[in-house]
């Protein structure tokens, strides 16, 4: 089977299972696992913050980034289909506190002036008020969408000029990264707490950072304990992400060029295929899922009439070519 359902399928390779057999390890919820502390501190400068926050999971991650930026009974604004909305069970609202609303774009970016109208300034004790901005770059949902560096300025100096914060759920930023060539300090620069996964494009089996101020990691970390997320010697799962980090990133261009050959195969225009996910409309979606797993390719249904399709490290060239072949027939 050809697996085209998420990039979180991927395994460790052979070099990644020896990084993490070797790690040196300690007690992290003491903080004195030295190969976390590498992790948080290697990705922190990425970004050009302070710190960062190594988490088991990227919704814990962006569950804390959230909860940095805004208070209970506060709001956050975000796209209708940003995975803080749709994919995360109503995390910040069972868990934060806080509310949500959104707005709509066909490609999962930006409307400054819808924006204008949905923000709700701090109007006393009788209205919601706006504390943060959420934006995912790349947008799963919209079809691994990139949102641009122009934009996301615009949105810091909106943001700004509101006394609002913003948060970047930067899940797949390292695909972003790769496909704009833009350095991931300038996506840092744009957010106040980010989150990034390890465990998606770039191959790692478990893993997210929280990045932010050392202040808002102090926070987070206290709330990651109270969410169960403590953990001790976790170092071996941090050197998988020091790996992937040294060596994965890079490569994700070729998951991008295979993505684009698969969308051909469907009829999209591959010029609107950012990255590495294509979402397909399709008559029926449960019908269309089947009839490719019987040919030997797994996808996802993500609605009635909308399939998606994401390539990663464990899909090689050939791999591609022979999925494309079976979706063309279909």
């Amino acid at each position: 089977m050809i697996d085209l359902r998420s990039d979180t399928l991927t395994r460790p390779t052979d070099a990644m299972r020896a990084a993490m057999a070797s790690a040196e390890v300690g007690d992290d919820v003491y903080g004195e696992d030295p190969t976390v502390r590498a992790l948080e501190e290697r990705v922190a400068e990425l970004f050009g913050h302070e710190a960062a926050l190594f988490t088991p999971t990227g919704s814990m991650a962006n569950v804390l980034a959230v909860a940095a930026l805004v208070v209970p009974g506060q709001e956050v604004l975000c796209e209708a289909r940003a995975h803080i909305a749709r994919a995360e069970l109503g995390a910040h609202g069972a868990v934060s506190g806080l509310t949500m609303r959104t707005w709509s774009h066909p490609r999962g970016g930006l409307d400054l002036a819808v924006l204008e109208e949905l923000f709700a300034p701090d109007l006393g004790p009788f209205f919601v008020r706006t504390a943060a901005i959420s934006v995912e770059n790349t947008h799963n949902f919209a079809g691994g969408t990139v949102l641009g560096l122009a934009d996301l300025q615009a949105l810091r100096a909106f943001a700004d000029d509101r006394g609002a914060a913003v948060h970047l759920d930067g899940a797949r930023i390292w695909n972003a990264h790769v496909a704009t060539g833009t350095p991931l300090a300038s996506y840092g620069a744009v957010a106040d707490v980010l989150a990034v996964c390890l465990s998606k494009g770039l191959g790692a089996p478990v893993g997210s950072l929280l990045v932010g101020s050392a202040e808002q990691m102090d926070e987070a970390r206290v709330r990651r304990k109270r969410l169960g997320g403590g953990m001790r010697q976790v170092g071996v799962l941090a050197a998988a992400g020091l790996h992937a980090l040294e060596h994965h990133v890079a490569r994700l261009a070729e998951d991008h060029e295979h993505a684009r050959l698969l969308a051909e195969a469907c009829g999209v225009d591959p010029a609107t295929v950012d990255t590495n996910i294509v979402v397909h409309d399709v008559d029926d979606a449960v019908t269309f899922v089947k009839a490719a797993a019987d040919a030997g390719v797994l996808l996802s249904a993500v609605g009635p009439r909308t399939v998606r399709m994401v390539t990663h490290l464990d899909v090689d060239r050939a791999a591609a070519q022979r999925a494309a072949t079976v979706l063309a027939a279909l």
